[in-house]
């Protein structure tokens, strides 16, 4: 690992002057699950890493009747057992317990997560020629790419989108607080948070390298909300599909309305599901409407040439996580 200078801001203006322009030469810490890992792969090697770890207030939850607020550095253990974020959210708690295993959800974060570089193993090896760190075309789009995007269409990099938590923050509405410099302060939808990179001087969300998240701001909009996700094993790994979806009402025999769906770990950022809420938006969630939903939700699919079988994955897990928002029985655990 490249030797470093450590910084320890207490404040988040502090930690926004120790920034540079560029990414690249500094790196931000929080959790470490992430930035540890890359610098021992050498494929990050900054030079001046600033520790969010000592900033008051990035760790706090505050819960009220219009919205929630959380810190960025609140780890996924914390979200994931807060028991009002579960009542109200929990297609965000649900996928925040299943990441990783209790040392990962102890460590890692909130930002950490929306944040994270991609898991492309092309990417993550120092000698692959991979485009984000300079060389001439994405690797993965011809060699091994069983767990990349299947939604290629227009993209130059088929990375996955690695975060878990992003589904289910985009499904209910939430939004980040970023802090830049001269206390320049803007809100983001976390739908638009998310970014396709085709270089190195590109990352997979929209904060420049001088910015800082501070908070992720959720409406409470009483939404029924639910989130599903597939992966090879239950612990210690990422999903290879997972959605997220939330609506007004779809309970007890009542329509579903205002039908959102989000579908990650299918393409280089989040994939807002429209074709699929239509087939389900104003109609009573069933075991039909719910497979019609998963059918539309992979239109425009452009597999690869070693992952086509993630295509009745995601019809799958988007009628699964309609069920399981609507209260209907789990045929799966039977």
């Amino acid at each position: 690992m490249k030797n470093f200078t450590y910084f320890r801001p207490t404040t988040p203006e502090q930690a926004v002057t120790l920034l540079e322009a560029r990414w690249g030469n500094t790196e931000m810490l929080a959790g470490g699950t992430d930035l540890l890992s890359l610098q021992k792969q050498y494929v990050a090697q900054p030079g001046r890493v600033v520790s969010l770890n000592g900033i008051a207030g990035l760790q706090t939850v505050v819960v009220g009747e219009r919205s929630a607020t959380l810190g960025a550095g609140v780890t996924l253990a914390r979200i994931a057992d807060h028991a009002d974020l579960r009542r109200l959210f929990p297609a965000l708690t649900a996928a925040a317990g299943d990441i990783g295993g209790p040392q990962i959800r102890n460590m890692g974060t909130l930002g950490g997560n929306l944040c994270q570089r991609n898991r492309c193993w092309y990417f993550r090896d120092e000698h692959s020629p991979c485009l984000l760190r300079g060389g001439q075309r994405c690797s993965a789009i011809e060699g091994e790419n069983k767990y990349h995007a299947i939604f290629t269409a227009n993209h130059r990099c088929v990375l996955a989108s690695p975060s878990t938590l992003a589904t289910g923050l985009i499904a209910l509405g939430a939004s980040a607080e970023i802090l830049g410099p001269q206390n320049r302060r803007r809100t983001v939808e976390l739908a638009k948070f998310f970014f396709a990179p085709t270089g190195p001087t590109e990352r997979e969300h929209t904060l420049a390298a001088n910015e800082l998240m501070t908070s992720v701001t959720i409406p409470v909009r009483g939404l029924t909300n639910a989130a599903y996700e597939v992966r090879q094993r239950q612990s210690s790994d990422w999903p290879i599909v997972q959605v997220a979806v939330a609506f007004s009402g779809g309970r007890n025999g009542e329509k579903a309305t205002g039908v959102k769906i989000v579908l990650s770990h299918v393409a280089p950022t989040p994939v807002i599901a429209e074709a699929a809420a239509r087939a389900v938006d104003n109609r009573i969630i069933t075991d039909a409407t719910a497979t019609a939903a998963g059918r539309a939700a992979v239109e425009g699919a452009k597999p690869l040439t070693q992952n086509g079988y993630k295509v009745r994955l995601v019809e799958v897990a988007v009628k699964r996580a309609l069920m399981i928002a609507a209260g209907l029985p789990r045929y799966w655990e039977a």
